[in-house]
């Protein structure tokens, strides 16, 4: 059985390779790629969290809550991890970035069923790892902030330091693209014509 699961959407970053736009709020056909990822995220879980560090009132129209980094500066998607972790009214939350507007339907059923015994798992597509795309168990949280404590900031070290199982999906490697550039933007827009 399936728990009670929270969701967050890690918007929290500082989007460089977006010119610095809020890469959460680019429009994708007059639509903002959160909205797309919340469309993708909400039925999956009980309840959905933006994790954003600017920008909050733009979030906020979604009518979701809005949280911010308690580690600030723009430590990474960690901060924004251990920002939902803190914030979760359930044991186990999922995480997802802002910018994988195609993330698959049942992205938390399948990291559920994969992780096992484990405290968190995260998403593998066959050919490299996606651990931005996570769940974990929010008794990790003094861990994680141990871990930002001593200026620590990649998430790949972090999940196998918790013994994070990986989870497979295979042959789905399109539905974890993020969009990075403008350009990405562009190319999803127009291959995503009839899609939406």
């Amino acid at each position: 059985m399936q728990p009670n699961i929270t969701g967050v959407i890690l918007a929290g970053g500082r989007s460089s390779r977006m010119g610095g736009n809020d890469k959460g709020l680019i429009l994708l056909h007059d639509k903002p790629l959160f909205q797309y990822v919340i469309e993708r995220l909400n039925p999956q879980v009980n309840y959905v969290l933006i994790n954003a560090n600017r920008n909050q009132e733009r979030y906020q129209e979604s009518g979701l809550p809005v949280i911010n980094d308690a580690i600030t500066g723009f430590v990474g998607p960690l901060a924004g991890m251990h920002a939902g972790l803190s914030h979760s009214p359930t044991e186990w939350v999922v995480f997802v970035p802002c910018d994988v507007p195609m993330l698959p339907t049942d992205l938390v059923s399948q990291l559920w069923q994969g992780k096992q015994q484990a405290l968190a798992a995260y998403v593998h597509d066959g050919e490299r790892a996606h651990p931005t795309l996570a769940l974990m168990h929010v008794s990790l949280k003094p861990l994680l902030a141990e871990y930002l404590a001593n200026g620590d900031r990649k998430l790949m070290i972090f999940m196998d330091s918790i013994h994070a199982q990986p989870v497979m999906f295979s042959g789905q490697r399109d539905q974890f693209s993020n969009l990075n550039t403008p350009a990405d933007c562009d190319l999803w827009e127009q291959g995503n014509q009839g899609e939406l």
